[in-house]
């Protein structure tokens, strides 16, 4: 048997690998968003259809193929923000895995957790989304420019209820604050409750978005909590705060590398 004639033995095999391997990831990447169910959906009705091919159901498969000709369409229209969500995520360029040791990260992690609970003690809320593989540029860009090595006499300052930078939030990067007064998108997730303030929904719109942490202070409560994974995790000390920073900063510096 000639290369040719294997290879044709093979391809379809590859073919059939490759959708497998496209659905799963695309399923992985929609875990937990509305758009889960419906994909799934897609992807019993895909073997449907091949099914139907494979026994000659010419009826069935005539009704399939014009239903998914109208779905892309739909889905289109429907899922619009999670496809760009998408395609954003595909340039992504990894931050902690370029200039930051773990020391530095530590520090960071120290700043922003002191900014935070001396806020808290202050009445005062906050919201910082930190940078980890999706670049948040767009947000950085709909904020006022800082460039600001991180501190946290520097968090204070824009956060204290007189300052016109305390509204939105911040953005850092690394070990420097980018910008003040970003919009982050709000969360349009149900499971939040009807009682939960702009600032959580921000907080958890800008995870919901990228893969960013998200350290927020209620202004109403002065509880501390980190969005990160779709969740809501409270912080009732400072060094919880960072402690859990660190870890999480720190394993995704040793996972990129």
């Amino acid at each position: 048997m000639t290369f040719f004639g294997i290879l044709d033995y093979i391809k379809p095999v590859l073919e059939i690998l490759i959708l497998w391997i496209v659905f799963y990831n695309i399923l992985a990447f929609f875990e937990g968003t509305r758009a889960f169910q419906v994909f799934r959906g897609i992807s019993y009705l895909l073997i449907l259809f091949l099914g139907a091919e494979v026994l000659g159901f010419n009826i069935l498969s005539w009704l399939l193929t014009k239903i998914f000709a109208i779905s892309i369409i739909a889905l289109l229209v429907i899922f619009q923000p999670e496809l760009r969500q998408g395609l954003a995520r595909l340039g992504q360029q990894h931050l902690f895995s370029i200039a930051l040791e773990e020391l530095e990260i530590i520090a960071i992690a120290e700043e922003i957790a002191t900014a935070a609970f001396r806020l808290a003690r202050q009445r005062a809320g906050c919201l910082i989304a930190i940078e980890r593989g999706t670049r948040l540029q767009a947000y950085i860009e709909s904020g006022l420019g800082l460039d600001a090595k991180i501190s946290a006499e520097l968090i204070q300052c824009i956060f204290s209820p007189s300052s016109p930078l305390h509204d939105g939030g911040i953005v850092a990067r690394g070990n420097r604050l980018m910008a003040a007064s970003c919009l982050f998108p709000l969360s349009e997730t149900d499971g939040l409750g009807k009682t939960i303030g702009t600032r959580h929904r921000a907080a958890m719109g800008i995870c919901e978005h990228t893969d960013a942490v998200a350290v927020m202070v209620s202004e109403e409560s002065q509880e501390i909590s980190v969005a990160v994974d779709r969740r809501f995790i409270r912080m009732d000390n400072r060094e919880q705060l960072v402690g859990f920073l660190k870890d999480l900063l720190v394993n995704e510096t040793k996972k990129k590398k």
